[in-house]
């Protein structure tokens, strides 16, 4: 089975924000650098590779190449984070998304929509976009 496996880009502060990411939603990182695998040009500390593997989800990134943040043009992803289950997805969409906003920018506010989800968008700290969407399960 094929999975998809968000992958970000960070201009120098990988570590720091895999680091809030697990404190937010838990997990098991990983963390390898340039250094230990001698590429040239990176800071030896920089991050070649970064895994949070959480019950919910694997998140991958790294720092940027040099020169790389230039060619991003703004967003870089925008991850979404959906459930169905109005109870438990609602209560841990919720714990989420207010820990992603402390020192972020809420786009929209985590709130039933016309169609019927629990909502909202939020910019973290680190400048990467979030999405929350819990359905209501039964509706169709």
């Amino acid at each position: 089975m094929l999975t998809m496996h968000p992958y970000l880009s960070f201009n120098g502060n990988a570590r720091e924000a895999t680091t809030f990411y697990q404190e937010v939603f838990g997990g098991k990182l990983t963390v390898s650098t340039f250094g230990e695998y001698g590429a040239d040009g990176m800071p030896p500390e920089g991050v070649m590779h970064a895994e949070l593997a959480t019950d919910h989800f694997v998140l991958y990134a790294s720092d940027a190449f040099t020169g790389s943040a230039e060619t991003w043009r703004g967003q870089r992803i925008a991850l979404a984070l959906m459930g169905d289950e109005p109870g438990t997805d609602l209560e841990l969409a919720t714990r989420w998304f207010d820990r992603l906003a402390v020192d972020g920018t809420i786009g929209q506010p985590l709130a039933e929509q016309l169609w019927g989800d629990v909502y909202g968008q939020v910019t973290d700290k680190y400048g990467i976009d979030w999405m929350v969407d819990v359905g209501q399960a039964g509706q169709g």
